[in-house]
């Protein structure tokens, strides 16, 4: 939990007893329902919550925004953002049914309000949103083709609608034809730890 007030000194006393909860939440489900690999549940603030929480530092989304966050698995990062944006309604769709059961129980004992369940692939679902956000695993070229039309063309926030994904690793292949229209962001420029040294932002208006 340090390493989260680290960057986040600001926290609410509901945010923060909300964010102290997750850890022992999620050994719980854990423990039924592996949805967290064991040697990242000894780093659980740092790789998920943290990781999450830097869209936090690139956008704040403007109150009544609707985010989607596909390929949930877990929660994350719709689960933190949620916490961090009351005010902003998080829709969080997974096509595995035990995930998403885990990603309604946290939400459920943590009393968010403004996060909303679907286990459904993306490409089945219909509704629209402002963004959608992803630690994504799959090729951005697949998971732009798989997701576009979840993004609506009304505008209410200070960047285009679009995806903003968490990603790691070499990104020079997949990311060849959004180089002219992405926005990249290392994510050492947020966080000084060895973890975020490979890891970055994208961020690509639909």
């Amino acid at each position: 939990m340090d390493i989260i007030l680290k960057y986040f000194s600001g926290l609410e006393p509901k945010q923060k007893e909300r964010i102290e909860r997750l850890k022992d939440l999620y050994l719980e489900w854990n423990s039924k329902i592996n949805v967290i690999s064991r040697k990242d549940m000894d780093n659980f603030y740092e790789r998920h919550v943290l990781h999450s929480m830097a869209i936090n530092h690139f956008i704040t989304f403007a109150p009544g925004s609707r985010i989607i966050d596909v390929g949930t698995g877990g929660g994350f990062p719709g689960i933190p953002l949620a916490i961090m944006l009351p005010e902003v309604e998080f829709t969080l769709l997974d096509s595995i049914a035990k995930k998403i059961k885990v990603v309604e129980a946290v939400a459920e004992a943590l009393e968010l309000k403004n996060v909303k369940t679907i286990n459904m692939r993306s490409e089945q679902h219909k509704e629209q949103y402002d963004f959608i956000v992803s630690r994504a695993v799959a090729a951005m070229p697949v998971f732009i083709n798989q997701t576009r039309h979840l993004v609506t063309r009304q505008q209410r926030n200070s960047i285009s609608n679009g995806v903003i994904c968490l990603k790691g690793g070499n990104l020079e292949e997949e990311m060849k034809s959004f180089r002219n229209i992405a926005t990249e962001v290392k994510l050492s420029e947020y966080y000084s730890e060895d973890f975020f040294h490979t890891k970055c932002l994208i961020h690509i208006p639909l």
